[in-house]
């Protein structure tokens, strides 16, 4: 496997199993092996909750992970988990979501309704937006973002025979084919490219600024203009930087947002040269929240790695670094 790689993207949820019940009922995911119970130990220091106890549950669609953390207990002295704001906004810096792509947008929305219906989950769009001819990057991608049942934002994107991987555009046993990248709200874009690029070593993707009636409809947002910025791995997902220029007043990620808060996400990242990252990564706009390299011992089969770093992004996203 070439570096970096994606191996997971995750988020906190305070039900994992009634969480994965919806996204592979509404969704099509699949379970992948059995829930983990980690009881503190060495991932609990990499996570910055010593003494956490935790329930990790993956969940397979395409070639891609959505990893699942319910954390059983805060652990010693820690507060706990915080549920994901109700006024969130698209535009507020803690928003990530994972983008989910459908070889049908109708298709998805239909197996989406009865839980609309019930009020189980929440839209984020007006409805369905095809992206305009002048967005020559983007244009005639379909999208749709919407809130799962604890708030946890996420997308659905159709391409246009045009754009895309190949493997966007095959059969599968339903419309939900994998996930193409985690979205990211930002405030700066060349301190996220910098982080992205010159630490983490991603490669560039799309670039262009998004604005009009369809990103506001996206977004339920008014006057917005977004510069989006992509970085990609060789294979698999990528991630996508959201600088809002308008409108103002999006809010910062809280600096002790945690792995206990719904809000918090992780992505699982693989990289050639952990050392060298934990060397640079403070000069480039990175945070250490694991006590520098851990070691994961008897830990590390799971992870898939034996040493880790957790490391928070210029804006406060996470990241679970593995070596090799």
């Amino acid at each position: 496997m070439s570096h970096p790689h994606i191996d997971s993207i995750g988020f906190t949820t305070a039900d994992a199993e009634a969480t994965a019940s919806f996204l592979a009922e509404c969704l099509g995911f699949q379970r992948s092996g059995e829930p983990l119970l980690v009881d503190g130990g060495p991932y609990a220091d990499l996570v910055g909750l010593p003494g956490a106890r935790f329930k990790l549950l993956r969940l397979a669609i395409g070639a891609e992970v959505l990893e699942l953390t319910e954390v059983l207990d805060s652990g010693p002295g820690a507060r706990p988990g915080r549920p994901i704001p109700a006024d969130s906004l698209s535009n507020d810096r803690w928003f990530q979501h994972s983008c989910l792509v459908v070889n049908s947008m109708e298709a998805a929305l239909a197996a989406l309704q009865p839980a609309f219906a019930a009020g189980r989950i929440k839209p984020i769009s007006s409805a369905p937006q095809r992206l305009p001819d002048w967005n020559t990057a983007a244009a005639g991608i379909v999208a749709y973002k919407f809130h799962d049942p604890e708030g946890h934002p996420l997308e659905l994107l159709q391409f246009p025979p045009d754009k895309g991987e190949a493997r966007w555009h095959v059969e599968a046993p339903g419309p939900l084919l994998g996930i193409d990248h985690s979205a990211i709200g930002i405030a700066d874009t060349a301190a996220s490219c910098r982080f992205y690029r010159e630490l983490l070593g991603l490669s560039a993707g799309g670039d262009g600024v998004n604005s009009g009636q369809e990103q506001n409809g996206l977004d339920g947002l008014s006057g917005t203009r977004v510069h989006i910025t992509g970085h990609r791995c060789p294979t698999g997902a990528g991630v996508e930087c959201l600088d809002y220029r308008e409108p103002t007043g999006g809010r910062a990620m809280p600096a002790d947002q945690g792995i206990q808060d719904l809000a918090h996400w992780q992505l699982r990242l693989r990289v050639a040269d952990l050392a060298a990252i934990a060397e640079r990564a403070e000069a480039l706009g990175g945070r250490l929240i694991s006590p520098g390299m851990v070691d994961l011992g008897d830990q590390a089969s799971w992870i898939g790695a034996t040493r880790a770093l957790q490391l928070a992004d210029p804006d406060g996203h996470q990241l679970q670094l593995l070596q090799g």
